[in-house]
């Protein structure tokens, strides 16, 4: 089971957006980056796996001939690649790319319209088998786990295991696995935590494993973290 630990605290609390927490290990330097917008801001910490040394950043939206951009950020997302970790930034007036820890921005795209995020409102998970190759995509399962809108799904590397949030303030582990006679996915319920009074923006894994997670919530100045004991 899961067991609260100590809170990271954020220079700004967190917007009420949808997949509002952005999580990235950094194994050969034993750190965690996390990522939490605010309005115009993106709120960093590089936290240590030992909990002894936290470092802050804030990386604000950009645009065009514009010293102090008032462009609201609408998503901060971490982008593992096979030869780089990147984050990127979505704001109304473009797309910022930067080095995983922030400190420098490698790419920008103008945006002619906002980009905004969506969900599925019913609280459904939609599960779907998809082949290594080809188009023969099938809805394998609808998971009724929430009776409220989702607000943020991951998965942790191997994949075996799924995290999902939603306005009903529940957080969900569930465990997946593959038929071996049929090849489909089979999904069952692991672990179901209440966030009390809190308006869930966004959950994530903090490791590979599905040992840890994190949440993060609307007018929040903190990063809620569970582990298995």
């Amino acid at each position: 089971m899961y067991h609260k630990e100590k809170s990271i605290q954020i220079k700004n609390s967190a917007s009420a957006l949808y997949n509002n927490l952005g999580v990235l290990r950094i194994a050969p330097r034993s750190l965690t980056y996390f990522t939490v917008v605010h309005a115009n801001v993106v709120n960093m910490v590089s936290a240590s796996w030992d909990g002894l040394n936290y470092s802050h950043r804030q990386l604000q939206s950009k645009e065009p001939n514009v010293a102090t951009s008032t462009s609201l950020i609408m998503q901060a997302a971490f982008c593992a690649l096979p030869s780089r970790d990147l984050l990127v930034v979505t704001s109304q007036k473009g797309i910022q790319i930067y080095e995983s820890d922030g400190s420098t921005m490698v790419y920008w795209h103008a945006l002619d319209t906002p980009d905004t995020p969506t969900g599925d409102s019913s609280g459904s998970i939609l599960v779907f088998d998809v082949p290594s190759k080809g188009s023969n995509i099938t809805l394998s399962d609808v998971l009724k786990g929430h009776k409220k809108s989702i607000t943020d799904i991951a998965s942790e590397c191997s994949g075996s295991q799924l995290l999902s949030a939603a306005e009903d303030s529940l957080v969900r582990v569930w465990h997946l696995s593959i038929k071996p006679e049929s090849l489909s996915v089979e999904v069952a319920h692991l672990h179901n935590e209440c966030v009390t009074d809190t308006q869930i923006c966004g959950a994530k894994f903090c490791d590979g494993d599905g040992y840890a997670f994190a949440v993060t919530g609307y007018d929040l100045s903190e990063i809620i973290r569970y582990s298995q004991s």
